[in-house]
């Protein structure tokens, strides 16, 4: 019988973990799909408060990892494969396993949609990334390539054009689902080229970093090709909350729904990090929001346990 079990090893679930930890709780952590999350897929991060000079994502994630050990911490590898919410305790099957637990903390992130091309997963981080404010930075006076048609791929457009000297903005269709004030917004930025109706086919990097696209138009079967440093993904994120389908509260999209800070509907379960939040997205507000989850699960237990 554990006191708390939390689903999920990216920053959300690590700071729930190190909080957790350190208020004697002893919490189990599953390490979910990504271990790490998105974080670990990460070069370079010099945005989280406390590192001048940046820190390299998957050291961060296993500086996280220590700390939560230290305090007590356990860890289990594994996804969540089934959870029954119905009654207390919990019941949460990883594999083989089934675990019972008087408090459980959902931090189970959102994985980046790619394209679906062979070696690109290999590439993130050389040039290939899923996210401007971590990366963009890496690509002042390069020229650069958006994929997407919605409003974060025009946001991410108009915000690379900071650092970039050109970015095209790739789209399979003429029309986009984007706002249209966004639209307009890319459109009057004059370093900002449309490449519509265009798929990328392939992303070339000879030597182990991306410095060409090849585009073709999905109409005529022209191919284009693009000299660029980056390609920035921008084709949305899927939660990873499958597994708690009908279970807890979710938008539309799957996000779960906190009802007030980290509390859901099921007392006793909590959630944090990006499988609840589609707007900031930051290592430092998944981090944030662990720590709001780990301190309702021990306020949740000091009231129901004693």
């Amino acid at each position: 019988m554990h006191n708390v079990v939390i689903v999920g090893s990216g920053c959300a679930g690590l700071t729930a973990a190190i909080y957790a930890a350190r208020a004697n709780l002893k919490p189990l952590v599953i390490d979910g799909y990504e271990q790490g999350g998105q974080l670990s897929l990460t070069t370079h991060v010099e945005n989280f408060p406390g590192f001048p000079d940046g820190i390299m994502g998957p050291e961060l994630i296993e500086n996280m990892r220590k700390q939560a050990q230290r305090f007590g911490a356990e860890f289990k590898a594994g996804a969540v494969s089934e959870v029954d919410l119905s009654r207390r305790p919990f019941k949460i099957t990883v594999g083989k396993d089934t675990y019972e637990t008087r408090s459980l903390i959902v931090a189970a992130g959102a994985s980046a949609r790619l394209l679906g091309l062979p070696g690109e997963r290999e590439l993130i981080g050389r040039g290939l990334s899923t996210c401007a404010t971590c990366d963009g930075y890496f690509f002042r006076g390069k020229p650069i390539a958006v994929v997407g048609g919605g409003d974060s791929a025009m946001e991410e457009a108009n915000f690379l054009t900071r650092y970039a000297s050109k970015v095209y903005l790739i789209h399979r269709r003429r029309e986009f689902r984007a706002s249209k004030i966004m639209i307009d917004r890319a459109r009057a930025n004059e370093k900002i080229e449309f490449v519509t109706p265009y798929v990328v086919q392939t992303i070339h990097a000879p030597q182990g970093h991306v410095d060409a696209a090849s585009v073709r138009n999905v109409e005529s079967g022209e191919i284009r090709d693009l000299t660029v440093d980056g390609v920035f993904v921008a084709i949305g994120h899927d939660p990873n909350s499958t597994v708690f389908k009908g279970k807890l509260e979710m938008d539309s999209n799957g996000y779960l729904i906190a009802k007030h800070g980290s509390l859901t509907s099921v007392p006793g379960v909590f959630i944090a990090g990006d499988v609840q939040d589609h707007r900031y997205r930051q290592a430092v507000t998944a981090a944030g929001s662990g720590c709001m989850a780990a301190l309702d699960a021990e306020k949740f237990l000091e009231e129901h346990i004693g």
